[in-house]
């Protein structure tokens, strides 16, 4: 394996959404990430994944849906924690809503069909780090709200597996513990 490549995801950090800002990816960029993110395992090759893209006015007008759909699940919310909501979507230059769709397949397990999910949204943290931007892979309260959820026009069987928002650093990420490879780590050995 490539040491450049090694090192990449070796010291790979999300960055907290909150601390992104522009640049973002242009439109070649994002494809890039995108196709980057969608070379993952995908047994029988059902795709069981698909990206929402939020850019420029779409995001604000996506934090009126939520502010709304806050709004409806907490009818106290104060208008402070109405503006955060609205304001949620516009922390980063871009975000993809990465959707997971089951297909009934007796030979690919749900399971497997959601880890693929999870290996898109993996992979497009790295693809965005190696792009020379920053991400964050997130769902917070919004990725199970019904509201949201028929704003994003899922289909049955489909969910959220994540929004990634992707931009540039406003500050150094700082590092953070990591386990210990040996208390995670064991052999199988067969029983005597």
């Amino acid at each position: 394996m490539s040491e450049t490549a090694l090192k990449l995801l070796l010291e790979r950090r999300s960055v907290v959404a909150n601390k992104l800002g522009p640049p973002g990816p242009d439109a070649g960029q994002l494809r890039r990430i995108l196709s980057v993110a969608a070379r993952v395992p995908d047994h029988k090759r059902l795709v069981p994944w698909r990206f929402i893209l939020f850019q420029g006015e779409a995001r604000a007008a996506f934090g009126e849906v939520l502010a709304r759909a806050c709004k409806m699940a907490e009818a106290d919310a104060s208008d402070a924690r109405l503006e955060v909501e609205a304001a949620r979507f516009e922390r980063a230059p871009v975000v993809v809503a990465v959707i997971s769709k089951i297909t009934a397949k007796p030979a690919v397990p749900e399971w497997e069909q959601i880890l693929s999910a999870g290996a898109v949204c993996q992979n497009m943290l790295s693809a965005a780090n190696a792009s020379g931007f920053s991400a964050q892979w997130i769902t917070e309260w919004y990725a199970y709200d019904q509201q949201v959820c028929a704003a994003l026009a899922l289909e049955e069987g489909e969910r959220v597996a994540g929004f990634v928002y992707i931009g540039t650093a406003q500050e150094p990420p700082e590092e953070r513990d990591r386990p210990d490879l040996d208390e995670i780590t064991t052999s199988w050995a067969a029983a005597k």
